[in-house]
């Protein structure tokens, strides 16, 4: 709301000044009897300011539909993402409720809707955190943490969560690191990129996650797949809030467009950087989160 209250202002003040430009020359033509010259200059300016004004409405108006195209498509995922669930919940408990089912099959069922409900508590949990995170006033609430140990649980969830073997899913923790960050924060942005690795890996799921050193006073935790790769030119664009990736190849995976946002976030409020690495469409991608380690 600060930015478009900005953009407004910026707007409405192009406008006053273009038109006491135009009261200014029609008040010196015929009242005051300026040189041509002066006038000259003035209609020059008067139409460079105009021909400015065009341009900057334009490259707004170019934004504000991109922003709401982005934003149309986060509402429609996220519809689907809560909504789909809730109706898979609803048909198993209609089903237990108005037949008779065996024992097995119960325990079948309910198994499912557990993790349906886990999925849509995923989903509102992906949404409040962006909130949360998006709010300037709110700190990080910081602690010692071991990021090794806090990678291997998210490893350890993203195997019984999608049901991958050690050789689908590798970790290599490397040398202990200590970092000063918000736990709930940074396991948020670890789960997202691995979560992104896996989904975006297709049927044959192969990612490595390693921890190293940076430099003296950096850590970074490198996420690999072998998934579809990225294009040059979206490698910055798929941090973007709502972003999803577009072309014909691009595969089309459920989700809410939040997940990176929040892992660049999380690097930023913790004075720390996250990037993407590809050589193209195909060759898969590796996403990096750096951190700075613990004094």
């Amino acid at each position: 709301m600060p930015g478009r209250g900005k953009s407004i202002g910026f707007f409405i003040a192009l406008g006053v000044a273009l038109i006491s430009v135009i009261v200014l020359l029609y008040v010196g033509w015929f009242l005051f009897g300026w040189r041509h010259g002066i006038l000259l200059f003035l209609g020059v300016l008067l139409v460079m300011m105009l021909i400015s004004g065009i341009v900057l409405n334009t490259f707004f108006l170019v934004r504000e539909i991109r922003k709401n195209e982005q934003q149309d498509a986060f509402i429609n995922a996220v519809t689907h993402e809560l909504k789909t669930p809730v109706a898979s919940i609803r048909l198993y408990l209609e089903t237990l409720q108005t037949r008779a089912v065996d024992e097995a099959k119960r325990k079948d069922f309910y198994r499912i809707m557990l993790e349906d409900s886990d999925r849509l508590l995923e989903t509102i949990e992906q949404i409040l955190r962006t909130g949360r995170i998006g709010h300037s006033g709110r700190k990080p609430i910081l602690s010692r943490i071991d990021l090794g140990q806090l990678v291997q649980e998210c490893v350890t969830r993203a195997r019984t969560l999608y049901g991958l073997s050690p050789e689908s899913l590798s970790y290599q923790p490397g040398a202990p690191m200590t970092i000063s960050a918000d736990i709930d924060e940074v396991r948020a942005a670890v789960s997202n990129l691995i979560d992104n690795a896996v989904k975006y890996s297709g049927p044959s799921v192969k990612v490595s996650i390693e921890i190293a050193a940076t430099d003296e006073k950096h850590v970074s935790v490198r996420v690999r797949d072998q998934g579809p790769g990225i294009p040059q030119t979206e490698l910055k664009a798929i941090f973007k809030r709502f972003y999803r990736a577009r072309g014909p190849s691009a595969p089309r995976i459920p989700g809410t467009g939040l997940g990176l946002y929040i892992v660049r976030s999380v690097a930023k409020r913790h004075g720390g950087r996250a990037w993407a690495e590809s050589d193209g469409p195909g060759r898969g991608s590796t996403f990096v989160l750096q951190l700075p380690i613990a004094r």
